[in-house]
């Protein structure tokens, strides 16, 4: 029977984009392009798309069937199958509590390039020690992010249909012509250099598509796969609650099998996109090296590039970080989603009432993240490597230790406790044909595990031990 919510999508296609709105955010944007042009461009393609058929399909199926399947969040669901697995939901819960501290710390950061490049002044963002003198001001990043959060719990507080399906739907493909529109013309870009070398858009294109093997090994390939599944895991908004929340949304009437294959598709596409997109573009006016890692590459090399473009670049800006204020906004809309849906089962409050409290404590736990670069500032040796602050280190908790472990339970709960069954059940719900029943079965019950348990290993610090 289907659980009676007070809300639902209203249709297969607003469920679908509001499902691709929350996977693709800035990770697909900065992230991505930074590990294809590090992992051997067409290499690391190759590798994607196949963990996306695979590993990425598993965990997107079963998050949304079962949500659909229980009609509840990720807290209760689990519960609600079986009281002993009560704990993986508490732990689904802890994801968005604590990634919501700082995701709305970056969407300002977005929010205030997009004002730079609105009021004219893009050629600012492009001086040397620009960023860094923005995140460590006391002020300015604080008011961002609150405007950020504002309009983030505006969309949450008036619910589903009118706000998240609503936003995303209007949203999403606006994003995808956009960057279809800075990819084509990353393309017909050239540029010559002091040194009288001269690069064009299609030779990036080629760096970026183009599988390079050279120095290849089998730990180098080891370490692409690890990023590839890194990067997929994240990027699919999976073990974190939020797709249990939108599937618990979703009529019966929905065929999953259709939707699930329709968020892959939607998501990679945005990915590739966006490499196709910065790769070419960042190699025209900085070569090679312009490809760094994280944000130093959104705001700090782009900024640059659009320079470079002379008028051009100032439009190209503008259009670039609305967009990605678009990406940022549709994410951060599902994880305060995800911690609404949950509080209000457990509180039984309403969602008006919700959607306050839990904006105040993300307004309240962002502000110590902000501070985190001036009054608050220390460095911590994390143990995958990096040296991380406030920020870097909610990131690590949340993205390397928690998500991998929760996944890893949720396979060997559905793989071996209540039986794969149980989720193609749902998915064949209404006659529908679950094409990759026997890839979903086999890859949950084997295949996932093992890449969590690597992941999780990589994570830690103990695959480097083995690897170099």
């Amino acid at each position: 029977m289907e659980t009676k919510r007070e809300s639902n999508f209203t249709s297969s296609i607003g469920f679908v984009l509001s499902a691709a709105g929350s996977a693709v955010g800035v990770g697909n944007i900065w992230r991505f392009p930074y590990l294809a042009a590090r992992d051997g461009g067409g290499l690391f393609l190759i590798v994607y798309l196949v963990l996306v058929l695979t590993f990425g399909f598993t965990l997107l199926a079963t998050d949304i069937a079962l949500g659909r399947r229980t009609g509840k969040n990720a807290l209760q669901a689990f519960e609600s199958i079986n009281k002993k697995w009560s704990f993986l939901g508490k732990l689904t819960f802890l994801v968005p509590v604590i990634i919501i501290t700082y995701y709305t710390v970056i969407g300002g950061w977005v929010l205030k390039y997009a004002s730079i490049y609105i009021t004219g002044q893009g050629h600012k963002a492009s001086q040397d020690g620009y960023f860094t003198s923005f995140i460590t001001s006391n002020v300015a990043p604080i008011v961002f992010m609150l405007l950020f959060l504002a309009i983030t719990a505006f969309v949450v507080y008036t619910g589903v249909e009118k706000g998240i399906e609503k936003l995303s739907s209007f949203v999403m493909p606006i994003l995808l012509i956009i960057i279809i529109g800075i990819a084509i013309y990353s393309l017909t870009l050239k540029y010559t250099d002091s040194n009288g070398v001269t690069r064009t858009g299609v030779q990036g294109l080629a760096i970026y598509m183009i599988p390079d093997f050279t120095g290849l090994t089998f730990s180098k390939f080891l370490n692409i796969l690890l990023d590839a599944m890194s990067q997929l895991f994240f990027s699919l908004s999976v073990s974190m609650g939020i797709m249990i929340t939108y599937g618990s949304y979703v009529k019966k009437d929905v065929n999953l099998n259709k939707s699930i294959s329709q968020i892959e598709f939607f998501d990679t596409g945005v990915a590739f996109l966006s490499g196709m997109m910065i790769i070419p573009a960042v190699y025209v006016f900085m070569g090679k090296d312009g490809m760094t890692s994280g944000p130093s590459l959104m705001f700090v090399s782009l900024p640059k590039v659009f320079a470079s473009m002379g008028k051009a670049g100032t439009v190209i800006g503008l259009v670039f970080f609305v967009m990605i204020v678009f990406a940022a906004l549709t994410s951060s809309v599902s994880i305060m989603e995800t911690l609404v849906a949950n509080c209000m089962n457990i509180f039984k409050t309403s969602r008006k009432k919700t959607s306050a409290i839990i904006s105040a404590f993300s307004a309240i736990s962002a502000i110590v993240i902000c501070l985190g670069y001036n009054i608050f500032y220390f460095e911590l040796n994390l143990p995958n490597g990096q040296v991380g602050q406030l920020l870097d280190i909610m990131d690590y908790i949340s993205n390397n230790l928690l998500m991998p472990a929760i996944s890893l339970l949720t396979c060997i709960f559905i793989g071996w406790v209540i039986k794969p069954h149980w989720i193609a059940d749902e998915i064949e719900t209404g006659g529908v044909i679950f094409k990759r029943k026997p890839l979903y079965v086999f890859m949950v019950k084997y295949i996932a595990p093992v890449i969590m348990i690597v992941l999780f290993m990589k994570s830690t610090g103990i695959l480097n031990m083995f690897i170099s």
